[in-house]
């Protein structure tokens, strides 16, 4: 009779250990859960904050910029004869900057959306450089100079309108 009880008390602690070992088990599962939610959470948060970065530093790469084309270091300042020209070559860029995609609009003076091509440039106010896909993602923009130079009245004279460059990230990188 007291060989029974032992056994039964040897029992008793078995299960005592796996239910135990099965709660903490559990407690480490919720844990991880939780931890990996902040961790997708902060990957997307620097991801938005890449983008912001890439925004302002965009506008100011050789690609973009003015540089002292229009008398003088210009911040985020486009020369959009740049732009054309990248837009007739971007699919040496495609992968460049490692977003979905990239749009000018100008802003001021502002009229009907017509999109740029090289048959009614500078007569338009929206450059695709990089075609935004349907599922691109979330779009960050910043505000900018779009400069050109034209000629008006047999002069040349520097031509800067208010821009705003939109960024596209996410979904289909």
């Amino acid at each position: 009779m007291v060989n029974k009880k032992a056994q039964m008390k040897i029992q008793q602690m078995a299960f005592m250990l796996i239910a135990v070992t099965l709660f903490f088990v559990l407690v480490g599962l919720f844990f991880l859960r939780i931890s990996f939610s902040e961790l997708r959470t902060s990957a997307e948060l620097i991801e938005e904050k890449n983008a912001l970065l890439l925004v302002s530093k965009l506008a100011n790469s050789p690609e973009f910029s003015c540089e002292n084309a229009f008398g003088g270091i210009k911040i985020n300042c486009i020369d959009s004869d740049k732009i054309m020209a990248l837009k007739n070559n971007i699919n040496k860029y495609s992968g460049f900057w490692g977003v979905s995609g990239i749009e000018i609009r100008k802003i001021y003076p502002s009229g009907n959306l017509v999109e740029c091509s090289s048959s009614n440039y500078p007569n338009c106010n929206y450059l695709k450089i990089l075609p935004v896909p349907s599922d691109s993602g979330v779009g960050v923009s910043n505000f900018v100079a779009l400069c050109r130079i034209e000629e008006i009245n047999n002069s040349v004279q520097d031509r800067c309108d208010l821009a705003k460059i939109l960024v596209y990230y996410g979904g289909a990188e």
